[in-house]
Parts: structure tokens; C-alpha cells; sequence
């Protein structure tokens, strides 16, 4: 068994000339070795140690992907302290003080514009000692040091004390914690995911059960680095092959980043891009628009084409088989005249994306599959490092998320925990060495999430008889992003029940979207007694409006919170909701025997409701269709 510190120095030893890293930090890419970054990986490593970080402290990193995001997180690595990778989506709130504190990380390291952040949250920062800043800046605070003075007392260290870098390696096992990867809790106390060395060591082996990477390979890795499907079977999966990763060039703002990722793809050329389904979506729409603008008879033709490679290509395993074979010369025309002019578009050599974070719908699948850039769905959760299963192009079934990798042992089980045949769905449960050592200072949460060696993820799904698993969705009652960060619905739901009077039912909705839905059952009884107590009439629109505002208000008043019950991320609260014409109960079954609200029931039966939430009408909380649905509710009551 190896550590991270061995896959790269093993890497280093064979591809020691090959480019590790492409990044571009100003107007042209520079590519540093994989001898570059061990050499700056040495460096940077024996600047931590004079700052006197020993093993297992906690240092976190805070910065866009790029170059000393890797170099940052092996060098840390290399002395034995654990990683605690973040999010730059977080915002200076509790959401990022808590997962600092309950690490007990001691050092930061942070880019230049995620700076502001930490700057605004270490007054509540209980182990804070240093600040380590990845750029150069003029005004460095007390407590803050900048990247290349860590170099410099780096140097001096690697002089003084030759041996003690290595001492520390030596010391390093498999089963030395790497990582504490932070994901959505039920409140907003997330939960710190414990992944060992082997954990992804063994993760990086069971990537390639079914695909190659060769060394002259690159990615250029769009997702956010901490992301643990990008951090693993991209940065880590590459470095193993000997393959090389560019970095996105990091812009002002994340918007400017996107902007800068269109422009790099050209410049880089890359043969894999990692996906997840918003950029998949956001891909299409793009391509789609393009085809557009070149006319009718382009856009004619090119729908023409794609419902042929529909036709053609059917789950991608049995593509062109029977007598389609006879229309292959067709495919390939299309493919001279349409599809190749979409792949130049993605630099011109991308041979085809790895999609997970979520599940890909089949129809963006075929989609991809059809124009010859393929999106192989997997599936996995950070969990379990986080690769559980993949489509690759030699073994691929559209709609499903691949074949379960090797040394992985996979079960399917009912609510009581009984293991169910093939074909049936129950929840998705993994084995192996992958799985997590626990959830950092949770015993609870560990206990009920491992039990006996088994990792319960509460994903439904079911296997095939070729060992293919389709993943459905939660086998409890989690959401879903857009981005495949997953939270619970039941904590925030209970808030806005308790602290919003008007509201007597609330349901949250995300199902891989762009935002956060609320669905609303107004609480009759209060209404009626305000129209009453302020002499107003259910058929005065004006009234309605003062009601509806009223609700709006009370739901504003938990976004803007400064409570600590109330301390939600403000990506799970409600972007627009809706007022439903009628309530939850156990007539229409939408609430069970106990009371509780049925999900999947609510979801189906207020399909066209939730299709509303994501349009542009919906942003405005006082329209027709709310003022319509209230006064309905209260008058069928």
C-alpha cells in the first residue's frame, strides 16, 4: 500500500521532464516538471516546518485551482499534517468559521481574492496563527506571511536541517489521515470527511479499472480543486500516469475565471475535461446557440443529424450494431460536416469528458455521445474518495453511471439493510479500501454511516446483470445542486415553519438546478385572522398583495439572520417559491401515517409548480399566480 507522497515521487522518477502542471499567470501558458513541483513541493514543505507545523495539525486552503494549489496540498502532505481543502464558493460567514474551527485548523493558506473572506471572519477564529498569502500584496497584516518568504525560510530550513524533510516521510503511512474535505451537514454544521493517503491511493487504483490515461494527456481542470471528484481523478489520477493538468487562468471574480476557461481551452488543447452537469448543460446551450447563429438550414441539418446519432448510437454499447452498420458512412459524414466543426470549438482534441458531482440526464448523454465528444457519467460521493463506479469508452451504457470499479465490494439494500437481487433498487452501499476512516469529532454521524466496514450512502439505485449501476436519485431525503453538493431540507424547512407564522407547510426543492426552490402552504387560519383584525376582504387583490408581502418578509428575515439557529448557507435557502393551491395531507398523500410530508409525492404532484420556480415570472413573489393560489387555498378551507 502507498502513500500520495509515493504516487508522486514514483511519478517524479518516471516522467521527471514531463509537464505536471500548465498554468498561465499572465499572457502565455508556462509548464512547469514534474521535477519542478517536487522541487518546489521540497521547498515549500520545509517552510511549513519552520513555521513549526508537526504531524496531523491541521492547515486549510482557500484558493482557485492553479499551480501552488497542488504544490500547497503535497507539500503539506509531505510533513504528515492533514489538508483541510475549501470551498471558494463560501462566504465570510459561519459556514466558513465553522468548518476553521472545528478542524482546529492553525494555519490558512489563501489566495489573494479569497483573502477578504478569512480577513473578515479571524476575529472568530478560536486557532488561527498564521496566514499564508499564495500572491504578492503590499499591505500583509501581523499575522500574515506571503508565499515567498514561506520559500525563503524554506530554503534556509532545507539547508540547516538536510535530513529532516526525509525523517518526516519516512514516518508517513498509508493509513496517515490526508484530508478533512467538508460537506453539507443537516444544519449548518457540516460534516469534516477523514480520507487517509490509502483512501485515495486506493481510490487513484480503482480509477483505471476500466480506462488509460496516456502520458502525453492533458486536462484542463475547470471544476473547483477541493471538489472531491476534480481533486481525485483529475489532479491526483493525472499526476499517477505521468499525464499533465492546466489550471483555468484565474480571473477577478468567478465569472471572469469561466470567461478565461473558453479562451484556455484553445490554448491548451486538452484530450479530457472533467464535467458536471450545470457546465454540461451550459456546454450545449453554447453549442446550440452557435449552430443558431448560422442560420436555419445549419440548425435544420444539424438537428437532422444529431436524431441520426440518436438512432445510430442507442446506449453507446450496441452503436451501429445490426444493420445500422449499413449507415455508418452516413455517421461519418455528419461527423466531417457538423460534429467536427463543435470538437474545434473545445480545442480540437478532446476526446471525451468524465462527467459526476451529479447524475447526468441520458438525453444530455446521448447529446455528447452523438457529436463525438462522449460525457462518461460516473457516480461516487467524497465519501468514498470518491470514484464508486464509471462509464469509460470501452465499457459504457448511456443512462446508466458506469460499471462498479475493481476492488470495490458493492451491495444493494432494502430499508432493513437485506441485500436485494439485480434489477432491484434499494439503497447503494460500498465496501473497500476507499471508504472513509470517519467524519472528524462525529462519532454519531461515522456510526451511522459506517457500519461494519460498509460505507451506506444513501443513494438509490440498482445494479444490472453486467455489473452496470444506475444511481436514481436519494434514497433519503437529501437535495441536490446543481454542482452535486448535497444538504438536507429538513433543518431549513422547520426554521422557516417555526419563525414564518403565515406559512404552515414548507417544502424545499433542488434536484440538480441552478437554485433553491421553496414550495408553500400559507397557514389559513393566521391569514383570515389578519384580514379580519385589518378589515380587509379576501377578494381585494390589494389585501393578497399585503399578505403575500408579509410572507416574503418573514422568509427574507431568516436569509438575513444573524441567529446561529438560523446560520444556513445561503445557496440551500429559497431562491423564488411559490404559493401552492392546496396543503399537504393524508388524503392526498402527501403526508404518511406519522405526519410526515412525502416527498417524491409532493414533487410529482406539483411538477408544473416547481417548472414555474425556474422561470423568469417567478422572481417576482407578488404575481398573478400567487395572488391566484392564495385566495384559492383560503377559500377551500
Amino acid at each position: 500500500m502507498k502513500t500520495i507522497i509515493d504516487f508522486f515521487e514514483d511519478s517524479v522518477s518516471k516522467y521527471p521532464n514531463n509537464t505536471l502542471v500548465w498554468e498561465k499567470p499572465e499572457k502565455t501558458f508556462k509548464s512547469y516538471s514534474y521535477q519542478d513541483i517536487k522541487t518546489e513541493v521540497h521547498i515549500y514543505a520545509n517552510g511549513l516546518l519552520s513555521l513549526g507545523i508537526q504531524h496531523s495539525d491541521r492547515v486549510a486552503l482557500l484558493s482557485e485551482g492553479r499551480r501552488l494549489w497542488l504544490v500547497s496540498e503535497l507539500a503539506i502532505l509531505h510533513i504528515g499534517a492533514i489538508n483541510v481543502p475549501l470551498s471558494t464558493k463560501l462566504e465570510a460567514d459561519s459556514d466558513l468559521s465553522f468548518r476553521l474551527n472545528h478542524s482546529e485548523s492553525e494555519i490558512i493558506i489563501v489566495s489573494k481574492n479569497q483573502l477578504p473572506k478569512i480577513r473578515a471572519v479571524q476575529k472568530d477564529l478560536n486557532n488561527l496563527k498564521k496566514i499564508i498569502i499564495l500572491d504578492h500584496i503590499e499591505d500583509l497584516e501581523n499575522n500574515e506571511i506571503s508565499i515567498a518568504d514561506i520559500m525563503l525560510s524554506g530554503k534556509d530550513h532545507q539547508q540547516n536541517h538536510p535530513e529532516a524533510l526525509q525523517d518526516i516521510i519516512h514516518q508517513i503511512s498509508p493509513d496517515t489521515y490526508a484530508n478533512i474535505c467538508y460537506t453539507s451537514g443537516t444544519t449548518a454544521d457540516p460534516k469534516g470527511i477523514i480520507l487517509s493517503h490509502r483512501n485515495y491511493t486506493a481510490n487513484i487504483e480503482q480509477a483505471f479499472s476500466y480506462i488509460e490515461i496516456p502520458q502525453h494527456f492533458k486536462t484542463l481542470v475547470v471544476l473547483p480543486w477541493d471538489h472531491a471528484f476534480a481533486h481525485t481523478a483529475a489532479l491526483y489520477s493525472f499526476m499517477h500516469k505521468g499525464a499533465s493538468i492546466a489550471s483555468v487562468q484565474v480571473g477577478k471574480n468567478q465569472l471572469e475565471t469561466l470567461k478565461n476557461f473558453v479562451t484556455n481551452m484553445m490554448e491548451v488543447k486538452p484530450e479530457i475535461l472533467m464535467s458536471v452537469p450545470a457546465l454540461a448543460k451550459n456546454f450545449r446551450k453554447n453549442i446550440e446557440k452557435g449552430i443558431e447563429a448560422k442560420g436555419s438550414t445549419a440548425s435544420a441539418l444539424f438537428k437532422l443529424g444529431l436524431n441520426f446519432a440518436y438512432w445510430y448510437n442507442q446506449t453507446g454499447n450496441n452503436a451501429g450494431k445490426g444493420l445500422k452498420i449499413l449507415t455508418k458512412p452516413l455517421y461519418g459524414l455528419f461527423n466531417k460536416i457538423l460534429f467536427s466543426k463543435v470538437k474545434e470549438k473545445f480545442g480540437g482534441e478532446l476526446q471525451y469528458f468524465i462527467g459526476g458531482g451529479a447524475l447526468l440526464d441520458i438525453e444530455l448523454q446521448r447529446f455528447f455521445y452523438a457529436i463525438g465528444m462522449p460525457m462518461y457519467q460516473g457516480y461516487g460521493l467524497s465519501e468514498a474518495a470518491p470514484i464508486i463506479s464509471a462509464n469509460t469508452p470501452r465499457y459504457h451504457k448511456l443512462g446508466s453511471s458506469g460499471r462498479v470499479v475493481n476492488d470495490l465490494e458493492i451491495k444493494i439494500c432494502d430499508e432493513e439493510g437485506r441485500s436485494l437481487p439485480a434489477g432491484i433498487k434499494g439503497e447503494i452501499v460500498v465496501k473497500g479500501e476507499n471508504v472513509m476512516k470517519g467524519y472528524w469529532k462525529n462519532d454519531e454521524a461515522t456510526s451511522e454511516t459506517i457500519k461494519e466496514g460498509w460505507l451506506y450512502t444513501g443513494d438509490l439505485g440498482y445494479l444490472d446483470n453486467e455489473n452496470y449501476l444506475y444511481v436514481l436519485g436519494r434514497f433519503k431525503s437529501l437535495l441536490i445542486s446543481a454542482d452535486g453538493e448535497k444538504y438536507s431540507p429538513e433543518g431549513i424547512e422547520e426554521a422557516i415553519i417555526d419563525h414564518c407564522q403565515f406559512i404552515d407547510q414548507f417544502v424545499l426543492h433542488n434536484n440538480q438546478n441552478p437554485y433553491t426552490t421553496g414550495l408553500i402552504v400559507p397557514n389559513q387560519e393566521k391569514i383570515k385572522l389578519w384580514l379580519k383584525l385589518h378589515n380587509k376582504k379576501l377578494e381585494d387583490d390589494e389585501a393578497i398583495k399585503q399578505i403575500l408581502e408579509l410572507i416574503k418578509t418573514e422568509i427574507d428575515q431568516i436569509k438575513n439572520s444573524k441567529l446561529p439557529e438560523l446560520a444556513f448557507p445561503a445557496r440551500w435557502l429559497p431562491t423564488t417559491s411559490i404559493i401552492l393551491p392546496e396543503g399537504f395531507t393524508e388524503n392526498n398523500k402527501m403526508i404518511n401515517s406519522t405526519m410526515k410530508v412525502v416527498r417524491g409525492k409532493v414533487e410529482e404532484y406539483f411538477a408544473d409548480e416547481i417548472e414555474y420556480l425556474y422561470t423568469a415570472e417567478a422572481k417576482e413573489f407578488l404575481s398573478e399566480r400567487n395572488i391566484g393560489n392564495l385566495r384559492q387555498i383560503i377559500n377551500n378551507t
